[in-house]
């Protein structure tokens, strides 16, 4: 778990820090003084006057430059903008030549731009450099000798274990990714494909269906590859530990009852949670029995992997490839974004998958695994960027919102009113960073 936090905290740290330098570099180009650029908060978030202390500070020209102690977020503080410190006196107070109030629409507008900017442009770039790096596997659908393994929801749905998914909405699939994103995102109306003994089916969807299994994919897979299992690794705490479950060995019965892939073994084993299963186990050419207690959850404490291996599609690309590739996935992910803003508010239930801390932190990788790291900040630079853009009053695309308004009547808003309306919107974003993070409740 620390490892995964570590993960989540450095790439965090990564992205605020550039975010709030993008509205630095701006703020500076167009002469605007910056009294403060802070990593953290050097108060106690949104309380302004309370607990005023940084870790560190140094004083560079104009600008302290500092770490805070409360380690969420960081900001700019750029003179004449009513910020995250929320001071009423910049109402009354006469403008002044450095003071962001005091610059063109066009000026201001490019400074509160200036996180968003950067942050599409690190996703972008980092998305380059993974991929000439380390190219890019996808698990194409047409490489899986045993069909797909289905959960709960995809087995109601009419999927079978075994089945072989050929179409969404009649355009062929090549990815198994990416099918519970098409179906959800995409609002895939039919799922084509032949079942295990030749009959082919198409299996409608609705958005019950979606909201389901959204709501799911935090627990299951919906589908995922079937395959022969093994035993891959043991906790030594685990009843498979006492029962001497060993690495490498392969499951051929439950209570008597032959399995060959692991949905079947599953099955079997689900029937004896909170009691014991006879197994009987291939040992290299041994066979072996032995008895194992199953928790209340249907678990014996080993990791399974598959004997056979699945064929991964590897592309690799060159540097100029990478980045056209790069670009592509970076522009998909945005529109993804703006699907997935309105699927909460299209889908039944989806509002109760909004993730928090706490769903990051679990889609880190238990091991430091540098792939897995620069793919997720990039996915997070992007994501922020869209958020940062919702035209919510606090945010930059509050902001935003008001400049933009300015330039099209020509009316400049009043320095009242964006304080007044940021402390709406400072409400506004507390409560749904609340509700984010009690995703852990929601599980």
């Amino acid at each position: 778990m620390f490892i995964k936090i570590a993960q989540l905290f450095l790439s965090l740290t990564i992205l605020v820090t550039l975010h709030e330098f993008g509205h630095f570099w701006f703020a500076k180009k167009f002469k605007c003084r910056v009294d403060k650029f802070y990593l953290f908060f050097d108060f106690l978030f949104p309380f302004a006057t309370v607990l005023n202390f940084p870790l560190f500070k140094k004083k560079i020209g104009d600008t302290e430059y500092g770490i805070g102690w409360f380690p969420f977020g960081g900001y700019v503080q750029i003179a004449g903008m009513v910020d995250e410190q929320m001071d009423k006196s910049i109402i009354d107070a006469p403008v002044q030549p450095w003071e962001l109030r005091s610059k063109p629409a066009w000026q201001r507008l490019l400074v509160m731009m200036g996180g968003i900017i950067m942050n599409l442009i690190v996703g972008v770039l980092i998305f380059w450099m993974v991929l000439f790096a380390w190219g890019k596997d996808t698990q194409p659908i047409t490489n899986l000798p045993y069909g797909l393994m289905v959960d709960s929801v995809a087995y109601n749905m009419g999927l079978r274990n075994g089945d072989f998914i050929t179409g969404l909405d009649g355009k062929i699939v090549k990815s198994i990714n990416r099918i519970p994103i098409e179906i959800i995102m995409n609002g895939v109306n039919t799922i084509d494909g032949v079942h295990a003994n030749g009959q082919k089916f198409s299996i409608p969807v609705d958005n019950d269906d979606r909201s389901i299994i959204l709501k799911r994919l935090k627990k299951s897979d919906f589908i995922s590859p079937r395959f022969i299992p093994k035993v891959k690794y043991v906790d030594s705490t685990s009843f498979a530990a006492n029962a001497n479950i060993k690495v490498d060995d392969r499951m051929i019965a439950v209570n008597g009852v032959p399995v060959k892939f692991f949905d079947e073994f599953k099955k079997q084993v689900i029937k004896n949670k909170g009691g014991e299963a006879a197994l009987t186990i291939l040992r290299g050419s041994d066979t072996v029995k032995t008895n194992c207690k199953v928790s209340e959850q249907g678990i014996m404490g080993f990791v399974p992997t598959s004997v056979d291996e699945f064929k991964v599609q590897k592309q690799r690309f060159g540097i100029v490839e990478a980045f056209a590739q790069g670009f592509k996935d970076g522009v998909e992910m945005i529109v993804m974004q703006a699907k997935q803003f309105v699927v909460i508010f299209t889908v039944k239930d989806a509002h109760q998958q909004v993730a928090g801390f706490y769903t990051m932190v679990q889609s880190m990788s238990p091991v430091w695994d540098w792939q897995h790291f620069w793919m997720f900040t990039a996915f997070l630079s992007l994501a922020l960027a869209f958020m940062n853009f919702l035209p919510i009053p606090m945010l930059d695309g509050g902001y935003i919102m008001f400049i933009l308004w300015e330039m099209i009547t020509g009316k400049k808003v009043s320095d009242k009113v964006i304080y007044y309306a940021n402390n709406v919107g400072l409400f506004i974003v507390l409560a749904l960073m609340l509700y984010a993070n009690t995703d852990w409740l929601r599980l």
